[in-house]
Formats: C-alpha cells, structure tokens, sequence
C-alpha cells in the first residue's frame, strides 16, 4: 500500500509538480510478465522517478545498508524503502552476491518488473560507465527481455553530496526491448554475458547521449578517493587488464 500512496498522494503530486517530469517510449514496458528495466544511474532521484512514470510497479535491488542504519532514522528508511518496493541484497561478493542474484531471478520468475542499474553505482560525473555482467546472467537464467531507460537531468536535481532537491526538468527514455532469447541456456558464459551487457551499455549510450568510459565507476571512485590522500601517486591501470582503451565504445551486438 505505501508504494501506490507515496506515487498517488505523498510523494508523487510534488515530485510532478516542481519537476515536471516527463517520459517517453512507454509502449516498451510490457503490461504483464517478467522484464528488466535497465537504467543509467545519475542520482539517488532516479529510483523516485522512474516508478513515478512508469504504470506498473518496479522492485529495486537496494545495498543493504538502506535497511540496516540504525536510530529512529534508520527505522523510518527500513519501513520507507521496504514500502516503496526495494529489496535488501548484500553487495560485499562471494555467496552474497549470488544470494543476490537469486533474489531477482526468483522476481523476474514471479512475473515483476525489476529495475536495474548495470554500473552498479551512481555515475561520478556524469559519464556513463561500464556495465556489471550481473544485468545478463539475470537475463539468460530467467529468460526475461531487458528494457533499456535513459535518466536525464537527475544529476541536475540531485547532484553528488546534495541535501535538497533543485527544481530542474527530469526527462525519461525508455527504448525498445533487447531480446537475448538466442543466448538461452548459455548463462555462465562470460564471453557471452559481456557481450551481452556491453549490448545494453550500448543502447543506454544512444538514449541517454552520454560519454562513454571503459571503466567501472566504482572504481573510478577509489580511485579518485585514494588520490585525495595520496595526491602523487599514479592512477592505476583497468582492473579488467583487457588493455583496452578507456574511451572504448561498447559493442552493438553481443557475439
């Protein structure tokens, strides 16, 4: 009940009314069924706008630590982000990830609407970065489509750091499915699961007009973190160690 509340009479009237939020290429989400919605991530604001606009209900996989501060606080954020369809994963690796990746393939199972941010964490700048190839074992182990949705103007909303929300136009893209029913029963495949999120990268480059960077944004943080202590030291090379240039365009098409 508190998800349709906060949309219909809490929360959404003035989101819509300072912001005016607008969205483009709903006919993309299926009205019934099991999909990924596969989203660039600017801003804490993106997992408030896009269940705004969007009819169905979406479930987020949100860090744990939205659930777990404690005090009164931390009480109101467990009852608010349960509420509003979140749900709690582990993000320290090992078992927790694939606990993780368990949980949202028994929604996507269970017919839901999952919201996704392959980066797996907010963009430091504004750039679009590297995809997780979480998004594409999700896809080949529950047979889902994978919608691609383009945020633009979050970051301007609620830039890095921010306590307040500013009063700036939020705009929504949403693109046409990706089908990878021709990778079934090749999850695991880490090729083929690179292949694919680069796919997707790719189509969230073309909606949302962003630069991209072949890096992974949470790396980019430490890094940037580590240079603040350490001004004189070297950035360090892509853990990838695929050699391949940071301004590398993702590819088209997996395979």
């Amino acid at each position: 009940m508190l998800y349709w509340w906060s949309k219909f009479v809490l929360l959404g009237p003035l989101l819509r009314l300072f912001f005016r939020p607008s969205i483009e290429g709903l006919e993309h989400v299926p009205e019934r069924g099991g999909a990924i919605l596969a989203s660039n991530h600017l801003a804490v604001a993106d997992s408030f706008f896009l269940p705004l606009l969007v009819p169905r209900r979406i479930t987020f996989l949100a860090k744990r630590e939205y659930f777990t501060q404690p005090g009164l606080v931390g009480w109101f954020k467990k009852i608010f982000f349960t509420g509003v369809g979140q749900v709690p994963i582990d993000r320290s690796g090992g078992s927790a990830a694939q606990a993780a990746m368990d949980t949202a393939v028994r929604l996507l199972r269970e017919d839901k609407l999952l919201g996704i941010y392959p980066e797996g964490t907010r963009s430091p700048d504004g750039r679009l970065y590297k995809g997780k190839t979480g998004v594409a074992r999700m896809t080949l182990e529950a047979g889902v489509p994978v919608i691609p949705v383009a945020m633009i103007g979050t970051d301007r909303v609620n830039p890095i750091g921010s306590r307040i929300w500013r009063p700036r136009k939020v705009r929504i893209k949403i693109g046409a499915p990706l089908d990878f029913s021709r990778y079934a029963g090749m999850a695991g495949d880490r090729f083929i699961e690179r292949s694919m999120t680069d796919e997707i990268m790719y189509a969230l480059m073309e909606l949302s007009g962003q630069t991209y960077v072949d890096l992974y944004a949470a790396s980019v943080k430490e890094r940037a973190a580590a240079a603040e202590q350490a001004p004189a030291e070297p950035p360090a090379p892509d853990e990838g160690g695929d050699g391949r240039d940071a301004s590398r365009v993702p590819g088209t098409r997996a395979g």
